[in-house]
């Protein structure tokens, strides 16, 4: 299945391929590194090679291809940046720090800043993803999920770098991925 994508250019024409790259040449460490995670545990998924897209708005054209929303993943972290969480939530909703403040127990919330980003999960503003919670592992981001992402049949996210998107089962990610990475989560309602 292919599709176009205009991202401030020229359209770029995007189509689905299964699992990973054939070439690797090119690729950062940390997409190798997602790759194969994903291959070790036998995960079937679809990837959508693209231009850099920086918001969850520029990535309509990738969501209509793989018939998926990409999740939003939002780098938190309470006032005192002493605790930070990686927030999974359907793109179309609102964020609202309050609600989720009172949910978790955490005074004020707001967005972590770049170097705790780039210490922590090994990437970069726009290609925030649950999968760099394998770079974390100290285990000091905590995972917060969404009941609504939790009751999707299909998760799609960025292999920890934006010119990619990866499409697979969301039990999948839950049953298989975050146990390898030894990661827990809580669930939230937004």
């Amino acid at each position: 299945m292919e599709n176009s994508l205009a991202n401030g250019g020229e359209p770029q024409t995007l189509k689905i391929e299964k699992g990973r790259p054939q070439d690797m040449s090119g690729r950062l460490a940390k997409e190798q590194r997602v790759y194969a995670l994903l291959g070790g545990l036998g995960i079937a998924y679809e990837r959508v090679d693209h231009e850099p897209l920086m918001t969850i708005e520029a990535c309509a054209g990738v969501d209509a291809l793989l018939g998926v929303n990409i999740c939003k993943n939002l780098f938190l972290c309470n006032a005192q940046r002493t605790q930070f969480y990686l927030l999974l939530m359907p793109g179309e909703k609102k964020f609202r720090t309050a609600v989720l403040s009172r949910q978790i127990g955490s005074a004020r919330l707001s967005f972590a800043d770049e170097g705790h980003m780039l210490a922590f999960l090994d990437i970069t503003p726009g290609s925030v993803s649950v999968m760099g919670l394998m770079n974390d592992r100290e285990h000091r981001v905590r995972l917060l999920i969404d009941r609504d992402v939790l009751q999707t049949p299909r998760f799609a996210c960025h292999p920890c770098i934006n010119t990619s998107s990866l499409c697979m089962d969301t039990r999948d990610l839950i049953e298989k991925v975050l146990p390898a990475m030894g990661v827990g989560y809580t669930v939230v309602d937004l």
